[in-house]
């Protein structure tokens, strides 16, 4: 396995002073970490992947590692070329739930025909779709229909999950996981603490995680999907959970500037 590192736009939510787009890309370039690009901003409705938008998010991500959650309000094929050929453009992954995909539980099988033309989609450009963790049964059903999806796995989703246990989780998805997604909880709700949660998801089952992950000659990005406290404060618990105390590789590389960047508020 080799790993990089982003950190979800999700952190920059329901802040009284929120920074501008720009201010978070360089916040997060000047700890070393790459960036996870949601949709929206948090209440808002345009989606930051229609191409009146790219030359923005081109400039603010220039020399960063970019991910890009699929925008989830129900896309067309047609909308689904255009975050495919933003994510080209930014040379990012997509990470897609099944709802993103046109797939109901219910459907037992109804909307193949619509996943099937996405996944052409992100085949013919060289983008990397990774399915996002949801029911198990579903996500390895559609795994086995197209094997050129990847998974994302969801350490926060795999712990409250009611059906396998967090280590039956990890071992049903580890052999085609490209992402993760990094954060904590009590066993009870996705609450999205940063990783070491005190009464959170044990020591034992975060270093299955990593080992188990290792097994694998795959080219994963972790990404640190975390809220609520500030920014700055979950970036630094995360980090000191994961490289200083789980000793997790490739550790990113701080900029020396980096407190300036964040204590300017758009």
């Amino acid at each position: 396995m080799r790993i990089r590192y982003v950190v979800s736009t999700m952190v920059f939510w329901w802040r009284e002073n929120r920074l501008s787009f720009e201010q978070e890309c360089q916040f997060l370039k000047s700890l070393g970490f790459g960036v996870e690009l949601w949709p929206n901003i948090k209440d808002h409705n345009e989606c930051r992947y229609d191409r009146g938008n790219w030359s923005r998010l081109t400039d603010a991500t220039e020399g960063m590692l970019v991910s890009m959650r699929s925008r989830n309000d129900s896309p067309t094929l047609e909308r689904w070329a255009e975050q495919i050929e933003c994510a080209k453009l930014l040379g990012a992954n997509i990470v897609a739930d099944l709802q993103s995909l046109g797939i109901a539980e219910s459907s037992n099988g109804d909307g193949d025909t619509f996943l099937a033309d996405i996944v052409k989609l992100a085949q013919d450009n060289n983008i990397r779709l990774c399915l996002e963790t949801g029911n198990l049964k579903w996500l390895k059903k559609i795994g086995k229909k197209f094997p050129s999806l990847w998974y994302c796995l969801d350490v926060g989703y795999a712990n409250l999950d009611p059906v396998f246990d967090f280590k039956q989780y990890v071992d049903e998805l580890a052999e085609r996981t490209a992402y993760v997604h990094l954060s904590d909880n009590y066993g009870h709700a996705d609450t999205h603490h940063p990783p070491g949660l005190r009464g959170g998801i044990t020591r034992q089952n975060w270093d299955y995680l990593l080992n188990t992950l290792s097994k694998y000659d795959n080219e994963v990005i972790g990404s640190l999907e975390m809220s609520p406290p500030l920014p700055d404060v979950m970036v630094r618990q995360a980090s000191e959970f994961l490289f200083y105390e789980l000793k997790w590789p490739n550790q990113p590389q701080k900029h020396p500037n980096h407190i300036a960047v964040i204590s300017k508020p758009a």
